[in-house]
Parts: structure tokens; sequence; C-alpha cells
């Protein structure tokens, strides 16, 4: 596990250090159902993709880093 959260937390921003991580080709496609998956909210209660996207018109779910 340490080695995977070192290559995923890279130093320096060179294709090389990213690029393994991009997998676009096997994202579901646009307008797509997602499937559905544990998730918790910041106060820590567990709940799920679909409990949340069932109360709202439009769900964004981001994952990955943003540096």
């Amino acid at each position: 596990m340490d080695d995977l959260l070192t290559r995923y937390n890279y130093d320096s921003f060179a294709p090389e250090k990213f690029e393994p991580w991009m997998n676009f080709a096997s994202s579901p496609q646009t307008g797509t159902l997602a499937p559905d998956f544990p998730l918790w909210r910041l106060d820590q209660t567990p709940t799920n993709l679909n409990e949340t996207w069932s109360q709202h018109d439009f769900t964004i779910v981001e994952f990955g880093s943003f540096t």
C-alpha cells in the first residue's frame, strides 16, 4: 500500500508520473448509470451513491486530486 501511495502522490507534474493513472478508455461513457458504491458524509455517517443521486437532479462525483 505504501508503494501505491508513493506512486499516486508524485513529486512533480510530469507525464511519466501521471499518465499511468489515466485510464479514460475504461471509464463509463457520459450519460450511463454509475454503479452504486458506499460513501461517507462529512460527519462520517454512511450513505451510498444511489441514495445521494435519488435526492438530486444532478450529482457530480469527483475522484482524484487536483493540485
